[in-house]
């Protein structure tokens, strides 16, 4: 049985997101900065690390993309708080950002309709059989995931909820 666990520092599991992580823009007004997010326990023959943070109760039709990374090296077992910022500056040598849903290769906040039931946003980090997944330039996040499932060893992850009072 594996012991491969995701956690963050700032971020409870089933708990609510601070305000700070939400999306600012198109009505909100938080500092866009990603949370620190931590691993540990990996599947044996792990050669990278993918991150991801999925809103499934976005009013899309296929939720929403709120943020991520691949080609993390395997000797990495955190991202730091503000990881997702514009430009992978912060991200671990050799990761890099795949374009989400807001149209940039970034983290983006949390911003769901107001007076909505609170989202579900759920983070998840893949542990990978290959060091680089084999991408086009500018992948979409749908593509990214197709490739991070067809070289998945396992993954681990927790959700968490926001919401937006009514207007």
């Amino acid at each position: 049985m594996s012991s491969f666990t995701l956690h963050s520092p700032d971020i409870a599991a089933d708990g609510t997101i601070d305000k700070r992580f939400e999306f600012d823009g198109f009505g909100c007004s938080g500092e866009n900065k990603s949370p620190a997010l931590q691993w540990s326990g990996a599947p044996a023959g792990t050669k990278s690390f993918a991150v991801s943070v999925y809103d499934p109760d976005a009013p899309t039709g296929s939720g929403f993309w709120h943020w991520m990374v691949v080609d993390i090296p395997a000797s990495v077992t955190e991202l730091k708080a503000d990881a997702g910022a514009a430009g992978g500056a912060r991200l671990p040598a050799g990761a890099s950002h795949i374009r989400i849903d807001y149209g940039v290769s970034a983290f983006g906040g949390m911003c769901p309709p107001p007076g909505d039931k609170p989202h579900r946003y759920v983070f998840t980090v893949y542990a990978l059989g290959v060091e680089k997944l084999e991408l086009p330039p500018d992948p979409t996040a749908a593509l990214a995931g197709f490739m991070i499932n067809a070289n998945l060893l396992g993954k681990a992850g927790f959700t968490a909820h926001y919401g937006r009072p009514a207007a």
